[in-house]
């Protein structure tokens, strides 16, 4: 299954299957996407999503192409200048946020000044 594209600075939903005994179910992972191994379609491409649960940072690293990954769904979209975010490892609070990206942003920055 394809995913949509998604980048580094992104929230996104992860539906992963679980399996627990004999049963089977699908759990959501949400959180920042802090980086992306790979990017070139191979086999062994993944993401490590991150997001703080009571205090605590918990970070999943899912292989792109993996079967159990159902399906993942992009939130917002976020405005970062950098390809890795493991400095948000180290921050604490709203420092952890990150910028969204505007839909409008990129036309804007392309489209001449008015002139008086």
């Amino acid at each position: 299954m394809a995913h949509p594209e998604f980048r580094a600075g992104d929230t996104i939903r992860v539906h992963v299957r679980i399996k627990e005994g004999d049963k089977e179910r699908v759990q959501v992972f949400n959180g920042t996407v802090i980086g992306i191994a790979g990017g070139h379609g191979d086999v062994n491409d993944a993401f490590t999503v991150r997001r703080v649960v009571a205090g605590e940072g918990v970070e999943r690293i899912f292989p792109v192409h993996s079967p159990r990954v159902v399906k993942v769904d992009v939130v917002r979209k976020g405005r970062v200048r950098r390809a890795k975010l493991f400095y948000l490892r180290d921050r604490v609070g709203k420092s952890t946020k990150v910028k969204e990206q505007l839909a409008g942003l990129e036309s804007a920055e392309a489209a001449p000044a008015p002139q008086p």
